[in-house]
C-alpha cells in the first residue's frame, strides 16, 4: 500500500496534468481513501483546488477575467446524483412547449430537502420538498405538475391554445393516469385543476370521485389560465363562468 506522501504526490500530479476539471473521490479509486481525502483537503487549503461539496472539487485556471468557474451543466449533473431534479417555472414551461423564454434565474424542483448549494450555483432557484412521489415521474410529468401549480401563468400561448396543449400532453401515453395516481400528494388547487382537465378529456365522473372527495367543498381555488375549462365551476374554480 502506498504511504501518504507517495499518494499525495501521485494525486497532485494527476490533477495538474488533468487541467481545468471537476474531481471526485471516485476518480482515485486505485488509491487509499483516507490518504486521498487528506491530500484533497491539503490541496484545497493550498488553493490548488476549490471544494464545491462533500467529495467534489474543482481545479480552475487563471484567465484575463480572473479565476475560471466550473461548467454549470456539468456541475448540475453532479448535483443530480444527490436527488432527482426537475425543471420548474419558466424552465418547465419551456420544456413543455408553452414558452420560448430563457429564465434569467433558472428554476428546478426536487423532492430532496436540500441540494448542495455550491454545486447548483447561486444563480439558480431551487424549490425543495416536492412530494417524494415525484421521484417516480418523468421530467415531462413533473414539469406539467409544476406548470399546473402555477396555474399556467408562464405560458406565452393564448388561453385557448394553452388549454389545448395541456390536454394533448395529458392524453399522451397514460400521463393523466400517472398524474392522478400521485395527485393525493399535490396541493388542493392542483387536484382540482387535474380533476377539471380529466373530466374534459372524458374520464368518467365515477373514476374521479375520490379526487373530488379529497377537496373541501367550501373552498374555492384560483385556476389561473384554466378558469375557463368546461368543468372548472364543478371543480370549485374561483370566478369560473356557469356552463
Amino acid at each position: 500500500m502506498k504511504g501518504p506522501a507517495p499518494v499525495a504526490s501521485s494525486l497532485r500530479r494527476r490533477i495538474e496534468l488533468g487541467g481545468e476539471k471537476l474531481w471526485r473521490f471516485e476518480d482515485f479509486q486505485d488509491l487509499p481513501f483516507t490518504a486521498v481525502a487528506q491530500a484533497l483537503s491539503r490541496l484545497t487549503r493550498q488553493g490548488v483546488l476549490e471544494r464545491l461539496s462533500k467529495g467534489t472539487y474543482y481545479r480552475g485556471r487563471e484567465t484575463t477575467l480572473g479565476r475560471s468557474r466550473p461548467n454549470p451543466t456539468a456541475v448540475r449533473q453532479l448535483a443530480a446524483r444527490h436527488a432527482t431534479i426537475f425543471p420548474a417555472g419558466i424552465s418547465a414551461a419551456n420544456l413543455l412547449g408553452f414558452s420560448t423564454q430563457t429564465a434569467k434565474q433558472p428554476e428546478v424542483a426536487t423532492s430532496a430537502r436540500s441540494l448542495p448549494r455550491r454545486l447548483m450555483g447561486d444563480d439558480i432557484v431551487v424549490h425543495t420538498h416536492r412530494p417524494e412521489s415525484w421521484s417516480r415521474l418523468s421530467q415531462t410529468d413533473a414539469a406539467l405538475l409544476d406548470f399546473l401549480r402555477h396555474g399556467g401563468r408562464y405560458s406565452e400561448l393564448s388561453e385557448r391554445e394553452t388549454t389545448r396543449r395541456t390536454l394533448a400532453l395529458l392524453a399522451e401515453n397514460g400521463r393523466m393516469d400517472r398524474l392522478l395516481s400521485v395527485s393525493v400528494t399535490e396541493p388542493p388547487r392542483v387536484r382540482a385543476i387535474l380533476g377539471s382537465l380529466a373530466q374534459q378529456l372524458g374520464m368518467p365522473t365515477a373514476k374521479l370521485q375520490s379526487l373530488r372527495d379529497s377537496l373541501n367543498p367550501l373552498s374555492r381555488f384560483d385556476f389561473g389560465i384554466f378558469t375557463a375549462l368546461d368543468h372548472a365551476r364543478q371543480w370549485q374554480a374561483k370566478g369560473a363562468p356557469p356552463r
